[in-house]
């Protein structure tokens, strides 16, 4: 059972026993401290008239243990406002994603913390996935988490370079959209502090996006075939990479890592509804704090 959908559960079941708690359980602990109360001042009329602090003191502390919440309603209606509201941000506007794996280097590290915009491709309904209002799509270089179509539990993170329609190819580590060439900077070295291998770090313009990405001079360009999982109609392999066309409602994606990511060369397109959001800033690495900010 995953996140989204215990929060949902909770959600609901606190919300029953709000509303349980406002129409049911108040009006009747009200009731019965006013008859308590009416008992209290029957028996003790002298003595509050008097004034008397001992005898005013135990009929205030009466009716507060009557009309005191049971600690079982504390635990389900008293927290219902703050999961609700943890539930309409987590669905709608923004979830936190932790970078397990050094696929997206050097953008973004292992053990960064994430923020996801969620409405950015629209409005979708918790749990279902079904998009109910249409607000925008991903866009070549937007850095998008979605759910994995191999394993809908599981969460990955790569970079759109290939939205419905685009020839996508990788011939020799350079990427080609449509034919054009998307250029690559001369390479700087990039240690991978998790491996300790040093990459080619590169700057790399995706369709007028500049974003870093990183190359393995150990590894071949080309994607074995006993590696693809799932073998995508329009796609081909040859011994220098691949080229793919881009169907309709999916997207190609791909790891800025580009020679240590399992992405859609290996496991197909990204359909539209296993969309999660938009990377869109760091908000923590306990590891190197000074990695906070946006990113591209």
């Amino acid at each position: 059972m995953n996140f989204a959908l215990i929060l949902f559960l909770l959600t609901v079941v606190t919300g029953v026993f709000w509303v349980l708690e406002r129409v049911t359980f108040l009006p009747a602990r009200k009731k019965k401290a006013e008859a308590a109360a009416s008992a209290f001042e029957a028996a003790n009329r002298e003595a509050l008239g008097r004034g008397e602090a001992s005898v005013t003191d135990e009929f205030r502390a009466l009716r507060a243990k009557i009309l005191r919440q049971p600690w079982w309603l504390e635990y389900t209606a008293g927290l219902f406002p703050v999961i609700l509201v943890v539930f309409l941000l987590r669905s709608f506007l923004f979830e936190p994603f932790r970078i397990p794996s050094g696929s997206m280097l050097p953008t973004l590290h292992v053990g960064d913390f994430i923020l996801v915009n969620k409405y950015d491709y629209g409005v979708r309904l918790p749990v279902l996935n079904t998009k109910v209002i249409e607000v925008g799509s991903p866009q070549r270089g937007d850095v998008v988490v979605f759910r994995y179509p191999m394993d809908e539990n599981v969460d990955f993170i790569k970079r759109i370079v290939g939205v419905p329609g685009d020839r996508v190819e990788y011939r020799d580590k350079v990427l080609y959209i449509n034919g054009v060439e998307q250029k690559q900077s001369q390479p700087r070295d990039f240690i991978d502090e998790t491996s300790m291998v040093t990459l080619d770090e590169r700057d790399e313009d995706l369709s007028g996006v500049t974003h870093l990405m990183a190359l393995d001079h150990r590894r071949p360009g080309w994607v074995p075939l006993q590696a693809v999982m799932k073998k995508e109609e329009g796609c081909s392999y040859n011994n220098r990479g691949f080229v793919c066309t881009v169907p309709a409602g999916k997207y190609f994606a791909m790891g800025d890592n580009r020679d240590n990511s399992e992405d859609s060369r290996y496991w197909g397109f990204v359909p539209d509804e296993n969309l999660v959001g938009r990377a869109v800033f760091i908000w923590a690495n306990f590891g190197d704090m000074s990695r906070i900010g946006s990113f591209r």
